[in-house]
Formats: C-alpha cells, structure tokens, sequence
C-alpha cells in the first residue's frame, strides 16, 4: 500500500493546502493529513480546531485520514508504514527548503521518499504564514481558506 504523510501545521489550513492533497490522491492508496505538534511553535488555532477543520475539508474523501503527532515527521512516517511525504512547492525558496529537509529525512526515515508537487498559480501566493497575517488584521480570508470552515475572532487563540 502507497501511503504518503502530508505534514504541516494547517494554522489554517487553506485552499493551497486543499488543491495539493486532491491532486495527489492519484498517486496514492492513502494520504494522512498529519499535523505535527511543536511545543516551541506558537499558533493561532488550537489543535483541537485545526483537526476539526481537516476532518471537515475531507470528510469525502476516504483515502484522506487525519491525524496529529509529536516528535520527527521521518519517526511518525517509520512508525506508521508511510513511504512518502507529500510536499507543495509555491517558489524557488520553498524548494531550496524543502531540497535539504528531503535530504534529511530520507537518510533519517530509512528511504523515506519526498514527493514535490508544484503549486498551481491561482495558489502560488497563499500561505498559512500571510493568511494569519490578514485575521490578526481583521481582513476577509475567505478566498484562501476552504468553504467548509469559517474563521472569525472567537475561534482565535489570544496571541
């Protein structure tokens, strides 16, 4: 079975995040949207949230699974039989980045293969970085958030 792990902290998660892993799903029997719990890590949303907002986008999609984990994301995959990571390149930052953390997990996942998949360019300029930017200013972030969530001050962590 090709199973592939999409991490990431998802803080939100947005319609970038969405375009990727349903492009994907062709490629794998199964895709395990993980979010990875850093302690150092500040974010915006609880976890609890943020999981209800992935089981939320993908609830029709059975090859899709969610899930939270601690510690290195090679470890989770080991642990869980995943022979892929599934990330999304937006630029040539993101690449040089993502170039040198592959390297690193696949000596440290034993294999563990990278699977890049570029951004579309109607999602080349969202990031969950700029969409936390525009709710701390109150900005509408309808566009690069998916429909089946909504985000208003409420749902916030006091930062």
């Amino acid at each position: 079975m090709k199973i592939a792990v999409f991490p990431g902290s998802f803080d939100p998660i947005t319609t970038g995040h969405v375009s990727l892993v349903k492009r994907a799903l062709p490629l794998f029997d199964k895709i395990i949207v993980a979010i990875g719990i850093n302690s150092q890590k500040q974010t915006l949303f609880d976890l609890s949230t943020r999981l209800e907002w992935l089981k939320a986008v993908f609830q029709h999609e059975p090859k899709v699974e969610i899930a939270q984990f601690e510690g290195l994301t090679a470890h989770y995959c080991n642990k869980i039989g995943a022979k892929f990571l599934l990330r999304g390149l937006r630029n040539a930052s993101d690449f040089d980045y993502e170039k040198t953390i592959s390297q690193l997990n696949h000596i440290v996942g034993k294999d563990l293969e990278t699977v890049f998949l570029i951004s579309l360019p109607e999602f080349s300029h969202i990031s969950s970085t700029i969409v936390r930017e525009l709710i701390k200013g109150n900005g509408n972030v309808s566009r690069f958030i998916p429909a089946e969530i909504s985000i208003d001050n409420k749902s916030k962590r006091s930062s």
